[in-house]
């Protein structure tokens, strides 16, 4: 009979490698579909799209955020301990809770699924119909009843140690929505030509089945393998471990995380209820120019951050278990070796990444969705949210490792406050400075942004006296050459300048620029030792005599 590999049991840096791969992969799937998509429903399906995703993602912070984590480090810490009774319990009382917040997020936004829509047009008309995203958003709700069990049982996989599933599932749960999407999409314009919002609704029923098909996977490896999960890893006189308990304990554990998805979603939420409104009201757009900057707010700009999104996933999922066993072991120099490393490496990726990607706003734009008036702006300007959102997560992720839940409230709540109070303020002041209106959002969204992880810096400075000295000169180091390959890139344009339309055209654009870009960054970070610094002497010479061997 043939072993399923896939249900070994990994250590902690193949499992991370493993999962990182998960994610990345499943988030590129993501990224790329988007261009014969926006090609069948267009800015005004966009935002159609946007507007039922907005609702999703927020309901789904509270009904799955940090629930799968808890479930894998409660079954992780009974598995180790013996306690094979109260394990399943972790399992049933997840279930349970899934079921329960699922339920009662599903209700919450079919039956208030006109009050939302209300919110988000008031009394604007020429775009999108009331009615229209009333249905979106309960076709969408649907995707709230399975997405929360299958978080469960990728927590429980994770918990023993299976890291191989739940990250297969997470793959098959987004070919499966693409094809759904994409399928149901060509099928309601091409064929059946049906009305916007019932091919919008077609493609948001693919969230539902793309989790349902990961999770009957899941299911079925759980059935197939069950011996596995039956295993006791010694004798012990199990004490009895009470429902109550198990589920404070993973209430407890979910918690931070739910809040840092919920004020997350939130910025998204605000966003939903006023640019429309604001964009007609303030700057005079009509409502189909208002909905289209949002749809590419939403949906179409916003898959460019799930880019620089991923990089930060990566240095996360090694960063925590560092930081957790620096903490246990009481080494504050390493837990400040580790912070400090931390961000250099982020800066070092992000900042040439980000000033990369809005230097090639207009022929990544034209690649994937053709000629716009506001889509190049746009993603040149809201693609800098992606690098503070980096910073922010990665620093709050610090604080809960380090138990400072207090300070994690704080700087959510005060960047949350400054984003809801400068968005109508800085969309007037835009506006009236002849700058695009929608600028104002972005920028109360990185204010928002940056002040939160500036109280977090902060806060991580006076607990473990950080000195940043070495971590400004590495960003003046980035900075300089991030701005000599944007100097060099301008020099490029002036010979190839981005006036040939057509995506075989743009793409080579991208092509060639982006190696350039990389080259040039490269070179100049190498040279000044700046690779040296941030990564260690060490890890570059393997790195290079690996290459070498290749070679």
């Amino acid at each position: 009979m043939k072993k399923d590999v896939t249900m070994k049991k990994t250590s902690f840096v193949k499992g991370a490698f493993i999962t990182t791969f998960g994610i990345v992969l499943a988030k590129l799937l993501g990224a790329f579909y988007v261009i014969p998509f926006h090609a069948l429903i267009g800015d005004a399906g966009g935002a159609l799209f946007g507007y039922a995703y907005t609702v999703y993602t927020f309901f789904m912070a509270f009904a799955t955020a940090g629930i799968p984590f808890a479930i894998s480090k409660l079954v992780s810490e009974y598995q180790a301990l013996g306690y094979f009774q109260a394990k399943l319990k972790v399992f049933r009382v997840g279930k349970l809770l899934s079921l329960v917040l699922g339920l009662l997020s599903f209700f919450i936004v079919f039956f208030f699924a006109p009050i939302l829509a209300k919110f988000v047009l008031g009394n604007v008309e020429g775009g999108n119909q009331i009615e229209d995203v009333i249905f979106v958003i309960r076709v969408i709700a649907a995707s709230l009843l399975i997405v929360p069990i299958l978080g469960i049982y990728r927590g429980y996989f994770e918990g023993h140690r299976y890291m191989t599933p739940p990250s297969v599932s997470q793959v098959i749960e987004q070919i499966i929505r693409i094809l759904v999407i994409l399928c149901g999409s060509y099928l309601g314009v091409k064929t059946f030509h049906l009305p916007l919002k019932s091919t919008v609704g077609i493609s948001l029923f693919g969230t539902f089945m793309g989790a349902f098909s990961g999770y009957f996977y899941l299911v079925l490896k759980k059935k197939n393998n069950h011996k596995k999960f039956q295993e006791k890893i010694r004798p012990v006189n199990e004490p009895i471990v009470t429902n109550q308990v198990i589920f404070k304990k993973i209430i407890s554990y979910a918690l931070p995380f739910i809040i840092i998805d919920v004020f997350k979603s939130l910025y998204n939420l605000v966003d939903m209820f006023i640019v429309v409104k604001k964009l007609v009201s303030i700057a005079g757009y009509s409502a189909a120019q208002a909905e289209m900057v949002y749809g590419m707010l939403s949906t179409w700009a916003n898959k460019f951050s799930t880019i620089v999104l991923v990089l930060s996933t990566g240095v996360i999922v090694s960063l925590v278990p560092n930081l957790t066993e620096s903490l246990v072991k009481k080494d504050e120099k390493r837990i400040q070796r580790t912070i400090l490393q931390t961000l250099s490496i982020l800066l070092y990726f992000l900042i040439p990444l980000t000033l990369g990607i809005s230097f090639l706003s207009t022929p990544i734009w034209k690649f994937f969705y053709g000629d716009s008036v506001y889509g190049p702006s746009v993603l040149g300007y809201h693609i800098f949210t992606s690098l503070f959102i980096s910073l922010f997560t990665t620093m709050i992720i610090v604080l809960q490792v380090l138990k400072e839940y207090r300070t994690v409230a704080i700087s959510l709540i005060s960047g949350f406050l400054l984003k809801l109070f400068l968005n109508h303020n800085l969309i007037f002041t835009f506006y009236h400075m002849e700058f695009p209106p929608y600028y104002g959002v972005i920028t109360a969204s990185i204010i928002g942004y940056f002040v939160s992880f500036l109280i977090c810096i902060l806060k991580i400075r006076s607990l473990y006296q950080l000195h940043f000295e070495d971590v400004i000169k590495s960003f003046i180091d980035i900075l300089c050459g991030s701005v000599l390959m944007i100097l060099l890139l301008s020099g490029l344009k002036l010979l190839l300048p981005f006036t040939i339309e057509g995506r075989v055209i743009n793409f080579f654009y991208i092509l060639l620029y982006g190696v350039f870009g990389i080259i040039i960054y490269g070179i100049y970070t190498y040279k000044v030792g700046l690779v040296d610094k941030i990564f260690g002497k060490r890890y570059i010479s393997n790195l290079m005599r690996k290459i070498g061997q290749k070679k």
